[in-house]
Order: structure tokens, then C-alpha cells, then sequence
């Protein structure tokens, strides 16, 4: 029992400090662009996705809107965090500024940033997220998550869903990335 206990406080200061130095790197990241850098680097992002996926670009030209997260940091060692904020992009004006946060549990370690796209397809989606007090993804409209199996399948020309979700331009070294559970909240600039 002892021994067990060292592991246990062993564990929870290695989280606490990794968390600390995360918290303080992500937070000074993600609070570093200016307005005009985000809407920059949600272009580019977007721009970067839909030149090499061909179906991203096919359902970008059915979307109503796009919420686009250029650079999500996430980070952990067995809890997890990742944060970003990006932009509601509604005929092709800037509709809303946004943060995207996940929280995370299990066995992982590392950090790791990724991109991620979520085309809204109908009126639905874009009222859900502008009427709510934040957008769980996992709850509300129905999201499918495109990877390359998924997109092998995909008629473009029978679009039923909600809202489609790419991530791309991962770099870093942390196993597995997923999107259930995050939660997206609209911000002030």
C-alpha cells in the first residue's frame, strides 16, 4: 500500500507541474494572434485542407458555414487538455469568433497541434451554434468525423449530415486525436 501511495503522489505532482507548463504554453499561444492573424491562418488553413482533400473541397462548396480552428495545441501525461480558438466563417464574411477546448483522461503523454475544419451544411447547425451557450461536439447536430476511409465513401452529391469535421497538419508526438467532447464557445475580440 506504501508503495502504491508513491506512485500516486509521484503521478499527480508529474501532472501537476506538466500541466502548469502546458496551461501556461497554451494559454500564450493561443492568446498571441491578433484578430487579423486568426483570420490569416484560418484562411490559410482552410485554403491548405481543401487543396489536398479533394472531398473537403467538394463539401466546402456545399457548406452554409465553416468553423475553422488554424492551430490547436494539446498536451498530456495521463490528463490531457487542448485548446485553439478560430472563426465562424457565413458567406464567406467572419460570423463569430470561437475557442475550441477539449479535457482528456487515459494513458497518453506527449503534445501534439493539429488543424481542424467542421463544414456546416444547413441552417440547423449554424442556428445550434449561435443559439447555444457552447457546443459540445457529440451533442446537438449530427458531426461526421472524415478520414480517409470515410471519405472513400462519401457521395458528395448525397449530403445528409449536419456538419462534416476534417483535422489536418498534425505535427508533435501524442497518440490518437479526437474531437468527441470538446467543447466550442463563442468569444469576444
Amino acid at each position: 500500500m506504501n508503495r502504491f501511495r508513491q506512485i500516486m503522489v509521484a503521478s499527480l505532482l508529474a501532472v501537476s507541474t506538466f500541466t502548469a507548463i502546458g496551461a501556461v504554453g497554451v494559454a500564450n499561444v493561443a492568446r498571441a494572434a491578433t484578430a487579423e492573424d486568426l483570420h490569416k491562418d484560418a484562411d490559410q488553413g482552410l485554403k491548405l485542407l481543401t487543396s489536398t482533400n479533394p472531398v473537403a473541397a467538394a463539401i466546402a462548396k456545399q457548406s452554409k458555414a465553416v468553423l475553422i480552428f488554424p492551430s490547436i495545441v494539446k498536451a498530456g501525461l495521463i490528463f490531457g487538455a487542448a485548446y485553439g480558438e478560430g472563426v465562424l466563417k457565413h458567406g464567406g464574411t467572419i460570423d463569430g469568433y470561437y475557442n475550441s477546448f477539449t479535457g482528456s483522461w487515459g494513458l497518453q503523454i506527449g503534445g501534439q497541434s493539429y488543424a481542424y475544419v467542421v463544414f456546416l451544411m444547413n441552417d440547423k447547425a449554424i442556428d445550434y451554434i449561435h443559439d447555444s451557450e457552447g457546443w459540445e461536439i457529440g451533442v446537438g447536430p449530427t458531426v461526421v468525423f472524415m478520414d480517409e476511409g470515410a471519405a472513400k465513401n462519401l457521395s458528395t452529391s448525397s449530403l445528409k449530415d449536419d456538419a462534416y469535421a476534417f483535422i489536418f497538419d498534425q505535427s508533435g508526438l501524442m497518440i490518437g486525436i479526437s474531437l468527441e467532447g470538446t467543447k466550442i464557445t463563442e468569444i469576444k475580440r
